[in-house]
């Protein structure tokens, strides 16, 4: 019977709520505005961290989450630089040495070392000419490692890099630059000066965090590029390939102890090279990302707040106009949790409202921003709708309450005298 009450109750508040809201609708529209604010505050905040994560992982699949990078320094800031600087040089020929150990070991967990130089480059195609190209020899290995499709041709071979045949690789912007509106592939390009012939166009792959392009490299076999651009004043480093990427901290200390081997280092003696991953990227970016939720959730939480105060205000107001109505009701045996539900059924239906408003403007801009900029990780999930909706809920009903309660605390005697 309670339960059944309690029905009727919540009915007919929901009733008493929607002819209040029809009665004053320049007002309620005015007092769901703070909501509204705060519910896209915070659904677009949700918004734009999701595309940071989305738009982060694709970065660092660019990377490549089963490959390590040996390397002289690593990829954060360190405060004893000098112990760094004073590190010899990553050689190519340490690969060679690294694929030794590989095979050599049982059950390994590395698959292949590949060396890598870099360095920047000019390259001209008869009157075209593009400048700080980012050049890189490596090995025939480098395909398994090359995580790419191509839009034309293919990587050159391991003949072919073995031989250090003048052959390269461009990326899709350069090869656009260079050849635009024709193909690439079977065409010379002049680096530095050195003819060499185009056997692969790379697919587009965009940028690493606004760094650096995928799509402004050249490849090239490191024997072509040892004998044009040596390899004492270029950087180098060696990629290696994990088996397993769901066991890439035993590879990494494998490869650790590999590499010491291959450095001849004794126990007690500091490595001097550093083994990257990716995750050393997502620990930098991780603070970043916390100190941008936490300004959006102040923000949102600011927003929400001025939308409360709003309901609170007008629902107090509403109870001054309601005072005679709330007595008549008392005085005919309303209960207190009767004034009690039927303001807070009315703060919440306001709240509501400006929820859903806001969730719809919210997913208007979304498709707006991704049919401006395909390009942006703009994803709108439905759990942040949710999340959106019942923020609007209890936004109303913490706004609602004090009101509500006053309303039900009244003396029906006083009320009935109110004027």
């Amino acid at each position: 019977m309670s339960t059944h009450r309690l029905l009727y109750e919540a009915n007919e508040s929901w009733r008493i709520a929607a002819a209040q809201i029809r009665a004053h609708k320049l007002r309620s529209l005015l007092t769901a505005l703070g909501v509204i604010i705060g519910i896209v505050a915070v659904t677009l905040m949700g918004t734009a961290i999701r595309g940071m994560d989305i738009s982060f992982e694709n970065n660092l699949a660019m990377l490549g989450d089963d490959i390590l990078y040996v390397q002289k320094w690593p990829w954060h800031n360190v405060e004893d630089w000098w112990n760094y600087a004073n590190r010899p040089p990553i050689r190519p020929e340490d690969a060679d040495s690294l694929n030794r150990v590989i095979a050599s070991t049982p059950n390994s967990l590395l698959e292949v070392a590949v060396p890598v130089c870099a360095r920047s480059a000019t390259l001209k195609a008869g009157d075209a000419q593009v400048n700080g190209i980012y050049t890189f020899g490596t090995s025939g290995d480098y395909s398994r490692i090359l995580a790419v499709d191509f839009r034309e041709g293919r990587l050159f071979t391991g003949p072919e890099a073995d031989a250090g045949r003048q052959v390269c690789v461009l990326g899709c912007d350069v090869a656009d630059a260079l050849f635009p509106g024709r193909p690439a592939l079977d065409q010379t390009v002049l680096i530095q000066g050195q003819p060499f012939r185009v056997v692969g166009v790379l697919v587009r792959q965009g940028s690493f965090l606004g760094l650096f392009s995928f799509d402004n490299q050249v490849l090239m076999p490191l024997g072509a590029f040892k004998k044009y651009f040596g390899v004492h004043s270029t950087q180098a480093e060696v990629r290696v390939k994990v088996k397993d990427k769901t066991r890439l901290e035993e590879a990494k200390e494998e490869l650790t102890g590999a590499m010491r081997r291959v450095r001849a280092l004794l126990p007690g003696q500091r490595d001097n090279f550093t083994i990257n991953e990716q995750q050393a990227f997502k620990e930098q970016l991780d603070p970043v990302k916390q100190g941008i939720a936490l300004a959006g959730l102040f923000i949102t939480g600011l927003a929400l707040f001025v939308g409360a105060i709003g309901i609170m205000n007008i629902t107090f107001v509403s109870v001054r106009e309601r005072t005679r109505e709330i007595g008549t009701r008392k005085a005919l045996g309303a209960r207190r949790k009767t004034i009690l539900l039927q303001f807070l059924i009315e703060s919440v239906s306001i709240s509501l409202i400006g929820g859903v408003a806001g969730v719809l403007l919210t997913v208007s801009l979304c498709l707006g921003v991704r049919a401006a900029l395909p390009s942006l990780p703009i994803e709108l999930s439905p759990a942040l709708i949710v999340i959106g909706l019942f923020v609007a809920v209890g936004t109303g009903i913490a706004a609602g309450f004090a009101p509500a309660w006053s309303a039900s605390r009244l003396n029906p005697v006083e009320a009935l005298r109110y004027e």
